[in-house]
């Protein structure tokens, strides 16, 4: 068993049940920040392992057996039992208050570098498709402390749809589109405690739109 392959099962049972990984660890009882990606590697670099106490709370969680989670671990079997992987993708994660630093995204809002954590979630049908870790409360009710949201460079955005924005300043930001006009975005904020925002279509360097989340 390598550690990756560990980690990977624990993220695999968490998108079956529409869990992020702290939303797991919640579940199981656990530390909320358990199971984030943060945790699992130590401040020297050297590899954690979650303990056979927290998985064997996750199990108790999930109503998985041990056959199964030996299964996600080889890669050989899925949540549902079908064989496979149930149709999960890992998707490149980071947190989201690492979106704004440089060597993240290109100029397109790709993501790119070597810097990026995985999770393992449903399929997503943009090949570009990435995982951000909501940290904090500013997104709050909509999006809390540890939820993941994924969000999708192709897909098509209207108005009301929630968005990942980042500006030619390298501020990124989760809001509700409001307009979109040829010159300008006007953009909700999802906390009514913060402002909205207005800027000139040539300051947004890329808006991609939120296509899934977990809670």
């Amino acid at each position: 068993m390598r550690h990756d392959d560990i980690w990977r099962a624990i993220d695999s049972l968490a998108a079956e049940h529409g869990l992020s990984p702290s939303g797991l660890a919640r579940r199981a009882g656990l530390d909320p920040t358990a199971f984030n990606p943060s945790k699992r590697v130590g401040p020297d670099g050297r590899a954690r392992w979650p303990s056979t106490e927290s998985i064997a709370k996750v199990l108790d969680a999930t109503g998985a057996g041990i056959e199964t989670f030996a299964a996600l671990v080889s890669g050989s079997g899925s949540v549902s039992g079908k064989g496979g992987r149930g149709g999960a993708r890992r998707i490149p994660l980071i947190g989201f208050a690492q979106a704004g630093g440089e060597g993240f995204f290109d100029d397109g809002g790709f993501p790119v570098g070597g810097s990026w954590d995985e999770i393992s979630l449903p399929e997503i049908g943009d090949p570009n498709a990435y995982a951000l870790e909501i940290s904090g409360d500013s997104m709050a009710p909509v999006f809390r402390d540890g939820d993941i949201i994924i969000v999708s460079p192709a897909a098509p955005i209207r108005r009301g749809d929630r968005v990942v924005l980042r500006t030619r300043k390298g501020e990124v930001m989760a809001k509700e589109l409001r307009r979109q006009s040829a010159k300008r975005i006007e953009v909700a904020s999802l906390n009514p405690a913060h402002p909205d925002y207005s800027f000139d279509l040539q300051d947004v360097a890329w808006m991609h739109r939120i296509i899934w989340s977990s809670q």
